[in-house]
């Protein structure tokens, strides 16, 4: 029996949103090796620090709203969403805390580029908390999909859908922006921390 064309548009929406999701966390998973590694030697590595982790801004942006546009139309009984149906459970648990403890990191880390201690050290123990915490909950949501982002993003070169180009630029768009955004205000307003790098 043939399905009908209405179905395969469903389909597609689900795939797409997919396909966007996999190529999103495909780029955060190559940034945030590249933060890791700068890590390793913060003193010498500070300003790259600084640049990977304000790049990381839009695509993680990018990322929550594709996520987001998944959760939202599952638990809003979308037909399309229910019947590719829900991520593990443990993933679903896991889930508002991966999003809580990027956006810590995100933030904490943000607030001591722009104001090193004017607020007192509280701020980089915050940091340092919520990346230790945010990296055992990420590790579980990695290795969950270590396998399946990197299929999910090739498939647009294999196997187009519609909007296969639209999907292209946001995620270039998101790497562009956060690459701008990382000069722009460390050229434009550098951290007192910076006196930190290089040494």
């Amino acid at each position: 029996m043939a399905v009908p064309k209405s179905m395969f548009r469903a389909y597609d929406r689900v795939e797409a949103n997919a396909r966007l999701t996999g190529a999103a966390g495909v780029i955060l998973l190559v940034l945030l090796a590249a933060e890791g590694f700068t890590v390793l030697s913060i003193g010498r590595l500070l300003p790259w620090h600084y640049f990977f982790g304000l790049v990381l801004i839009p695509p993680v942006v990018l990322k929550l709203g594709s996520t987001g546009t998944r959760f939202l139309r599952y638990y809003a009984g979308a037909p399309d969403y229910r019947r590719a149906g829900p991520p593990a459970l443990l993933l679903r648990l896991l889930g508002p805390l991966v999003i809580l403890l990027t956006l810590a990191v995100l933030a904490s880390g943000v607030e001591l580029w722009a104001f090193g201690l004017r607020f007192g050290s509280i701020w980089i123990t915050a940091h340092k908390a919520t990346f230790v915490l945010w990296f055992l909950v990420m590790s579980v949501h990695v290795l969950a999909y270590l396998e399946r982002a990197p299929a999910l993003a090739l498939r647009d070169l294999t196997r187009p859908l519609p909007g296969a180009g639209r999907r292209r630029s946001l995620l270039g768009a998101s790497l562009l922006l956060g690459v701008v955004l990382a000069l722009a205000l460390m050229f434009g307003h550098p951290s007192p921390f910076s006196w930190l790098g290089g040494g």
